[in-house]
């Protein structure tokens, strides 16, 4: 027996199988035919696998079920019929295998709380102040301007955010506008024209019960003097409660703001121009710079007898007693168009006239005057006009 023979013999049935496959594939490559093999192949599997399936769907999900047979239907007794049909729920408060039947409906487990839209307003309002409270957040919590507040209430709050107290009885505008009292002689035209709206508006504004077949004529309308108005849309310039311009040159002018006025003074340190914070405390409490509040200083927290230092070196052109609510106030002019104002002050230690450097020790920390609490109400001035000490700190 040669070589060859030996190899044949020692093949297993399972090579000599594999290698009689891969000649029949061989020849079926050769004639061309095993790209159109396979497809057919293809087709045959998938309608085999899309039988399996339909006979699948066919036992679980096809078969037709019997239909519900209900005898002797009676009108008034049609509900009962579903009575044993149920409805498997399950709810935080009721247990998993609760069954609720389809007559009793749907279980909703009940919410007290309903949040309604906010419902136009056209009636002035009162509101007691309470602790803490601020032209800001009763101005949120009525959905108004702070400005509004303060236009609301003319003789009361002043325009001064200060003023606020607990316990007081305020105006609460039913929209953004002012408050006005109706005087003798005023002219609708004339009183539109300050507050920046047109006589319509304040005519068809529900809440002021005027009316224009009966309104007359404008120049002098059929509004009787007292009368409260309501100016939607209104606008007007705050008064000025703060204090005037008073110069080392000038300081007479500050008779009208209370009795510390000065005598002139025509030397002295002049300011570097250059600030330092004006007291050992570094963060705001109360009212911060906004126009809108008419508050064009910042409140520095601190707690009573806090040291208070001027911010730059200057003459004291004012020092003492405030009447528009600032309790004791200290002003420095540093002669080079800048004024600091420090107010409510529990005490002071200069007097007018008196020459002071960047940082000396001028006044303690107080609460005078209209003042919720501890805090210095500091202002600052450029040639009379008021600068927002955020922009310098």
């Amino acid at each position: 027996m040669n070589n060859n023979e030996k190899q044949t013999d020692n093949q297993s049935p399972n090579q000599t199988e594999q290698e009689t496959r891969e000649n029949i594939w061989n020849r079926i490559l050769w004639y061309g035919l095993g790209e159109g093999f396979i497809k057919v192949g293809t087709i045959i599997v998938t309608i085999i696998l899309c039988g399996v399936v339909l006979v699948f769907a066919s036992r679980h999900y096809l078969q037709e079920r019997e239909p519900v047979r209900v005898e002797n239907i009676n009108p008034e007794k049609a509900a009962e019929s579903f009575t044993d049909a149920f409805l498997p729920y399950y709810s935080p408060v009721v247990p998993e295998d609760e069954k609720f039947y389809l007559s009793q409906g749907l279980y909703r487990i009940s919410d007290n709380h309903t949040n309604l839209p906010m419902k136009a307003r056209y009636q002035v309002q009162r509101y007691t102040v309470q602790e803490n409270d601020t032209v800001i957040g009763i101005g949120e919590q009525f959905n108004l301007s702070p400005s509004t507040i303060l236009w609301g209430n003319p003789y009361t709050l002043s325009d001064d955010p200060h003023a606020l107290r607990a316990g007081m009885e305020i105006n609460i505008l039913p929209v953004d506008g002012v408050y006005y009292e109706w005087h003798d002689g005023d002219g609708l035209n004339g009183v539109a024209d300050v507050y920046k709206v047109t006589p319509e508006d304040i005519i068809d504004f529900p809440a002021n019960g005027l009316s224009r077949e009966t309104i007359g004529d404008y120049s002098n309308p059929n509004i009787r003097a007292g009368t409260w108005l309501v100016i939607p849309g209104g606008s007007r310039s705050f008064v000025n409660w703060s204090a005037p311009l008073i110069t080392r040159e000038n300081p007479a002018v500050a008779s009208i703001y209370g009795p510390g006025a000065c005598q002139a003074v025509t030397d002295g340190p002049l300011g570097s121009g250059t600030f330092v914070w004006p007291t050992s405390e570094h963060w705001i409490s109360g009212y911060n710079y906004d126009e809108a509040t008419n508050h064009r200083a910042i409140d520095i927290a601190g707690s009573l007898g806090n040291p208070v230092y001027a911010a730059d070196a200057g003459v004291v052109v004012y020092a003492g007693w405030n009447n528009h609510g600032y309790g004791n106030v200290v002003m420095i002019d540093h002669g080079n168009g800048w004024q600091t104002l420090y107010a409510h002050l529990d005490s002071y230690n200069v007097d007018c006239g008196y020459y002071v450097f960047q940082g000396d020790t001028i006044a303690s920390l107080g609460s005078t005057g209209n003042s919720s609490g501890p805090h210095l109400h500091y202002e600052m001035r450029y040639n009379g006009t008021p600068i927002n000490p955020n922009n310098f700190y």
